[in-house]
């Protein structure tokens, strides 16, 4: 028997529930992947407390790991027992000591990247990825705003824009993340625990704004992040860390400069096999020039999932956070 993280009814972190189970063979085009690390996201949360519906109940939880090819469908070609391998798009199930997921959404793994920096990056780095280099590609030069700057996502942008040679207004909510997020590349931060965050960004860019906007928060700083964009900009909301953004006035696009809006998602992104490896080989790339480095800042046991997501929700955690199985 081996064990995983299943939850019966949504609900907070206390749902969640460490059980022993029976794996499954895979499917002809499935592969059954010994996880050795996985990933802990925000994502995860929205699926545990019904903000997005799994496809049924019980239902287990996770997109996200790195891990040993242990078994392979019949009809599986790209893979074979021993490979290394990780994954970010899902089915959901990665909080296991087991996964069975389809051959399409793996990718392989260098031997130059461990099973826990793949898990602690794949996810975010494959959403900065499309944030910086598909959504909006920057070219360097811009000055842009990007929420949660001391996050998982958040620190791997500020590094990845500055080795492009982009300007990143990080917010945060502490002293701490603030000088976290300085060190990690970001030009300047603005703590929106004590600073007004759009009278700041106006000060930092001398009245310009910004032409891009990343907010994964949502809900609460839905309002003033539009008022971060510069004329004819963009506002990328990627993410509800605060709760869904809703009851969108579209005419308030016009009022405030003919602006843009996007809420992206990876799976539209990375929506082949091919697309998917592309754009981790570009984040590989990134993590072995060195230019992008993973902080693995927390670290939990997978029975201890629950403990891991309280924290995360708490906006206790900096940088990346694992569990291992």
């Amino acid at each position: 028997m081996v064990h995983r993280i299943e939850f019966t009814a949504h609900g907070g972190p206390e749902v969640l529930q460490y059980r022993a189970y029976a794996p499954v063979q895979p499917g002809p085009q499935q592969v059954r992947v010994r996880n050795q690390a996985i990933g802990l996201n925000f994502i995860d949360t929205y699926y545990r407390s019904g903000l997005y519906a799994p496809p049924a109940l019980p239902s287990s939880l996770g997109t996200e790991g790195a891990g040993i090819v242990e078994a392979v469908g019949s009809a599986v070609e790209r893979f074979q027992v021993g490979d290394r391998v990780a994954y970010a798009t899902g089915p959901l199930g990665a909080y296991s000591e087991l996964h069975v997921l389809p051959e399409d959404k793996l990718i392989r793994l260098p031997d130059s990247i461990g099973f826990e920096q793949a898990a602690a990056v794949l996810l975010k780095g494959l959403t900065v990825q499309y944030l910086l280099r598909q959504t909006y590609v920057l070219q360097g030069g811009e000055t842009v705003l990007f929420h949660a700057a001391a996050g998982g996502v958040g620190s791997l942008a500020c590094q990845w824009a500055r080795a492009l040679g982009v300007k990143v207004i990080g917010t945060v909510s502490s002293a701490e993340k603030a000088d976290q997020a300085l060190r990690l590349g970001a030009w300047a931060t603005i703590d929106y625990s004590r600073e007004d965050l759009v009278q700041r960004v106006l000060d930092l860019t001398e009245g310009r704004k910004c032409p891009v906007v990343y907010d994964g928060v949502g809900r609460d700083t839905w309002e003033r992040s539009l008022d971060c964009v510069a004329p004819r900009g963009l506002l990328v909301s990627f993410g509800n860390a605060s709760g869904a953004v809703t009851g969108v006035n579209l005419g308030v696009l016009s009022q405030k400069g003919s602006l843009y809006v996007t809420r992206p998602t990876l799976a539209s992104y990375a929506d082949t096999p091919e697309h998917l490896q592309a754009m981790a080989d570009e984040l590989f790339a990134m993590l072995e020039s060195g230019q992008v480095q993973v902080e693995i800042s927390q670290r939990f046991a997978l029975r201890d999932a629950a403990e891991a997501q309280r924290a995360l929700s708490a906006r206790q955690t900096t940088g990346s956070t694992i569990l291992l199985p």
